[in-house]
């Protein structure tokens, strides 16, 4: 009697799958399933080439919570079964695709792109959150026009962006605030990126007209002058801000808020009434080139340090760089709290921003003369 080869005996395996009854096609895949994910001492990569088509008939064959059970199985192994993996990444249902878009290392950047170009916004935020991700993928995904997709992939810091995709991120910050505030609020985001996020206005369009474009190009950068508010805003601020702190509600969640939408007032206000420092001390600090000041009145507020971040993040017309952010939280995390407390009602800022006022009058004085 002569033995089938291999290929032969996959074949009639494959053609079995096919004919047998749903239930048993379960608890074939189901007994697959554990064979490739306890099989540690045996050779992965001609395991999962053996049950491959097996496991393509299968698919055709099982519910979809089956199907989601195999992806999620399949996307934490270091070598899958290449077309299955393909097969669940293309799937129609987000349940079963997103797991292996998310984390299979079997997809290759071809299959990013294509799956990238042709899937919904659930498909395409789970490959926008892959750690890595390659720039082709990156451009594919923001040429697909999703917001939320766009804000996963600045999210993402192992995502490398190139100049396309600078430019086509930049274009689409030409009408959408947060998207924005993302780009910018992202550490490695370049100096030249930040001068035309920081420069760019929404251009007027036409229905004729052709799309404005964004060039890449290095412009001038403008020094920004933070605004402050006026003395009669921080009045109105107070009494608000002053009941949130009598019933316990001034507390991160509620300046970070304030910190985010712009709420300068408040904002300000809200420091003032924590720390004990007045309104002058807390305009000081948020206007500092030196973002030291700012840490210790947040710290002397007792804010944690995301809401710090916040803070410093969101000042108009400054940003942080990546070295200046390290600083900052180190500072943060080696002060005491006394000491901040001390040096922003007593010490040297405080000296400074009474200085600096004194200044700013006296240059007021000089010039109504």
């Amino acid at each position: 009697m002569t033995a089938n080869s291999p290929a032969d005996v996959l074949v009639e395996l494959e053609d079995a799958v096919a004919t047998c009854p749903l239930d048993r096609c379960a608890r074939i895949l189901s007994g697959i399933m554990q064979l490739l994910t306890s099989s540690r001492d045996r050779p992965q990569e001609l395991l999962a080439n053996v049950v491959d088509g097996v496991l393509l008939r299968l698919t055709e064959r099982v519910e979809a919570s089956a199907l989601i059970e195999l992806s999620t199985a399949v996307a934490e192994l270091a070598v899958a079964p290449q077309k299955t993996v393909q097969r669940l990444a293309s799937h129609h249902d987000p349940k079963v695709a997103c797991p292996v878009l998310l984390r299979s290392r079997s997809l290759s950047t071809a299959d990013l792109k294509r799956i990238a170009a042709s899937s919904g916004e659930r498909q395409q935020r789970a490959i926008a959150a892959r750690a890595p991700i390659d720039p082709p993928v990156i451009e594919t995904l923001i040429e697909g026009g999703f917001r939320s997709v766009c804000i996963a992939l600045i999210a993402n810091t192992e995502a490398r962006f190139s100049d396309a995709a600078y430019a086509a991120l930049v274009g689409k910050c030409l009408t959408d605030d947060e998207l924005t505030k993302a780009l910018a609020l992202r550490p490695d985001t370049p100096d030249a990126i930040m001068r035309k996020l920081l420069s760019a206005s929404p251009a007027p369009t036409s229905g004729t007209g052709p799309k404005a474009t964004v060039s890449l190009q290095a412009v001038p950068a403008a020094p920004i002058v933070p605004k402050l508010p006026c003395a009669a805003a921080y009045a109105s601020a107070r009494p608000e801000i002053v009941a949130l702190n009598r019933i316990g509600k001034l507390n991160d969640s509620t300046v970070n808020r304030f910190a985010i939408r712009g709420e300068t007032a408040n904002l300000v206000t809200a420091l003032s009434v924590l720390s004990g420092a007045p309104i002058e001390i807390v305009e000081h600090v948020m206007t500092d080139d030196d973002c030291e000041g700012l840490v210790m009145a947040c710290r002397a507020s007792r804010l944690n340090w995301q809401t710090t971040l916040a803070i410093l993040g969101n000042r108009c017309g400054r940003r942080l760089s990546f070295a200046e952010r390290e600083r900052a939280q180190h500072i943060f995390e080696t002060l005491l709290l006394s000491t901040s407390q001390w040096t922003v009602r007593w010490g040297e800022i405080a000296a400074n921003a009474t200085e600096s006022s004194r200044e700013h009058r006296g240059a007021k004085m000089g010039i109504s003369r």
